[in-house]
Parts: structure tokens; C-alpha cells; sequence
């Protein structure tokens, strides 16, 4: 299977349901409808920065489908940002929401800006004036926004704020991922990287291997990545290799997570750190080892360096890491690929708990989400394996096979209005 150079995500996401669509012979009608997005709205985002210029941002929020109830999906802040890297992730956490059985269905949205070069004073308004304009659309029953990559709770805690204003009442439900003293849900932030560390767990426990003295490499040590190393590491797991956007670490032995978390958290960065070899993200990718956990971005394993990778399973925790052509190669050489939309659900599932208790008033013990968190993730696995040993494909493919089947069912049950 051929790539071409450049890499569109939505593309991707696309030609991925497209697979799951002829294997589910879905009708041609049902097909045109959940390969497009619903609703998608592009918004101008003026600030007023501290210099006293005004600078206009522009931002999106895209949602993919709602047969199953309202939208969830993140924010992210990236100078990077893509109408159709949106569009992708939206379709994917419609996926995402259907596997994990949560009455979501999927939308996404950002900012195309770089946070590092925003005063605190500038972030806020960015984020005030991007919540009054896409206030005309979400809400606790219509689409519950989260913080993704370079937002976080404080992010999320000036949106709740702004669109509370604008309805004269808090209304604690209409985003997640914020600071639980306003609402949010114990556990929230650790959620996605616990999601992986769960799903590593049981893939290598089937494998027969289990996760104590596995050496691990994690790409990305973010929100995620950090989080999966930590809680791998207290499992007994030898992690070898992290790193994030300024390069990366390597210690056949393994790391000190906790010294590797204290230095990020000093020098903003995990290179330099005493006693490790410097090595790239790129290199960490193909590094000799049991588990691989890509947490960074899309398209990081492609056609050129699929058949270089040597761990023998690996756990997206990442949305869209391993390309179609990738998946191809690896699956050939019996690499075991754990899809996103299961590797790292963890997020999206503590997000719908913090969305119950917000609509309730009534909040969970960290100890009550964490259990609740494994037992979803744990059922949804079983569904992808039994997808896999029914129409015998690969887990990416059995992932979507049960969730887009859920979505398909429920659009014909629903209907077409009028």
C-alpha cells in the first residue's frame, strides 16, 4: 500500500470508514451521511493584546453527528490547526463516543494560534471572545466542549464562565475538563493517560505478557504521555524512552519517571536530563521494545518507518498516529496496534462523568471514577475483540466496525427528517 507525501487527516478518517463501510455494506445513503459533518462553523476571533493592537484569530468548531446525542470533543490551540485536522478528530470521537457506549456523538474545535506567545491576560480573551462566538451552538444538551492539545482546565473554567454569563446562570454542565472546584470531575485530568494503561494492560495481558519489566517507549509526554508513564512505571514496566516536542530520552535500564516529571516541570523540557542518552522522536519510534506508546500527533507512523518499528504491541494514545498504509505494514509483521478510539477514551469517558454529576449536583470519590473508568474501557475492549474474531481483522478495524454499526442503527431508527 503507497502514501502520498502529504498527509491530510480527514482524508484519512474518511478512507478508514470507508473500509468499515464495505465490510458493514452499508447503503449508499447512510454512507454519504455519516462521512460528512453536520454542522461546521468558522469564527473570526478578534483580541485586544497587551500592546494595545487588535490581532484576529480564527477558530473552528465542527460537529460530525449527533444519532446519538449531543456532541462532545476537545479544544486545542495550534498554530498548526486544520479546518480538515477538525473535521478528522470530530468523525473520530464520533467513533469514539459509539464504542465506548456513551450517548455522544463526535464534534471538535480550536484555535489556529500559539499559545507561547499569548500573555495569560491574552489567552483569556482569546478564550472568552472564542466561547461568545460559538455559544450559538453548544451547550450541556447540544455540545459539551473539553480541553485538548495546549488548553487545560483554567481554559475550560474561562469558558464555563463566559457562556454562564451569557445565560444569566452558572451552568456548570456545558463544558468539561474544568477544575473541580467549579465542577469538574476528580480524575478528569489523569483520565486519557489511565485510559492507556488500562488498555496497555489488557492487550499485553491477552498477549501473554503482562506490563511488569515490559519496556516502554512513550512519544509525547504531555497531559498523556506523562501520565502513561507514570502509572507504567508504578506497574512494574520499565520506561525507557519519553519525549515531547523539544526532543527526547533513552535509558535501556529505564527512567526515573518521577525525577524525569520533576525535571520537565524546572526546565520545560525532558532533554537534558542526568544519567539519559539524548535521542529523537522520530528515533523513539523504532526503538527496541515491548510496548510503544505514540501520545504526541497524527501521522507519526507512516509507510517510511512502519516496517523499522520493533515494539510488539503499541497503544495510540495519540488521535490518528498510525496511517492507513502503516496500519498495513505493521499488521503484516504482526504488530499489535491498539486503536485510538479505544487507547485513549479514557478522556472523552471521564468527560461524560463529569457531565452526569454536573447535570445531578452530585460528585463522585476519585476511587468511584477510576472504577467506573475501567470497567467501560474494559467492556469496550471485549466488544473490539470480538469483532475482530468475528469478521477476522485487525482491532482498528473491529473497533469501528462496533461503533460505526451503533451509529448506523441508531440514524435508521431515527430517521430521516422531514
Amino acid at each position: 500500500m503507497t502514501e502520498t507525501v502529504s498527509f491530510n487527516p480527514w482524508d484519512m478518517a474518511r478512507q478508514q470508514f470507508a473500509q468499515v463501510a464495505d465490510l458493514l455494506e452499508l447503503e449508499r445513503g447512510l454512507r454519504d451521511i455519516l462521512c460528512h459533518s453536520k454542522r461546521e462553523l468558522t469564527v473570526s476571533i478578534p483580541v485586544r493584546m497587551d500592546d494595545g493592537r487588535l490581532e484576529v484569530f480564527t477558530g473552528y468548531r465542527v460537529q460530525h453527528n449527533m444519532n446519538l446525542g449531543p456532541t462532545k470533543g476537545g479544544l486545542r490551540y495550534s498554530p498548526r490547526l486544520t479546518l480538515d485536522e477538525v473535521r478528522a478528530l470530530a468523525m473520530w470521537m464520533t467513533w469514539k463516543c459509539a464504542l465506548m457506549s456513551l450517548p455522544y456523538g463526535g464534534a471538535k474545535g480550536g484555535v489556529i494560534v500559539d499559545t507561547r506567545q499569548l500573555s495569560l491576560r491574552e489567552l483569556e480573551g482569546l478564550t472568552r471572545r472564542f466561547a461568545s462566538e460559538l455559544s450559538i451552538i453548544i451547550g450541556p444538551e447540544s455540545d459539551i466542549p473539553a480541553p485538548d492539545m495546549y488548553t487545560d482546565a483554567q481554559v475550560m473554567a474561562w469558558f464555563m464562565d463566559t457562556y454562564s454569563m451569557h445565560v444569566g446562570q452558572t451552568v456548570h454542565s456545558v463544558v468539561t475538563g474544568k477544575p473541580v472546584v467549579i465542577g469538574g470531575s476528580y480524575g478528569r485530568q489523569e483520565a486519557t493517560g489511565r485510559g492507556c494503561t488500562i488498555i496497555a494492560g489488557e492487550a499485553l495481558r491477552r498477549a501473554g505478557r503482562g506490563l511488569k519489566a515490559s519496556r516502554v517507549a512513550v512519544q509525547g509526554f504531555g497531559n498523556v504521555g506523562s501520565v502513561a508513564a507514570m502509572l507504567l512505571d508504578r506497574e512494574g514496566a520499565h520506561v525507557v524512552a519519553v519525549s515531547d516536542s523539544r526532543g527526547g530520552i533513552h535509558q535501556p535500564q529505564g527512567l526515573d519517571i518521577p525525577a524525569v516529571m520533576r525535571h520537565k516541570l524546572d526546565t520545560g523540557q525532558v532533554a537534558g536530563f542526568p544519567g539519559a542518552e539524548p535521542i529523537s522522536n522520530a528515533d523513539l519510534l523504532t526503538l527496541d521494545c515491548d510496548l510503544l506508546l505514540p501520545c504526541a500527533n497524527e501521522n507519526q507512523l507512516t509507510a517510511a518507518n512502519a516496517d523499522q518499528v520493533q515494539a510488539k504491541v503499541i497503544v495510540e494514545g495519540a488521535n490518528g498516529p498510525t496511517t492507513p498504509a502503516a496500519d498495513e505494514i505493521l499488521g503484516d509483521r504482526g504488530v499489535l496496534v491498539i486503536p485510538d478510539i479505544l487507547a485513549n477514551a479514557g478522556g472523552v469517558t471521564v468527560s461524560y462523568f463529569e457531565w452526569v454529576q454536573g447535570l445531578q449536583s452530585f460528585f463522585w470519590s476519585e476511587s468511584e471514577v477510576n472504577t467506573r473508568l475501567r470497567e467501560l474501557l474494559l467492556k469496550a475492549y471485549n466488544k473490539m475483540a470480538g469483532a475482530v474474531e468475528r469478521y477476522k481483522v485487525s482491532p482498528r478495524m473491529g473497533a469501528y466496525l462496533v461503533a460505526v454499526d451503533r451509529v448506523a442503527e441508531a440514524a435508521r431508527v431515527r430517521g430521516i427528517y422531514p
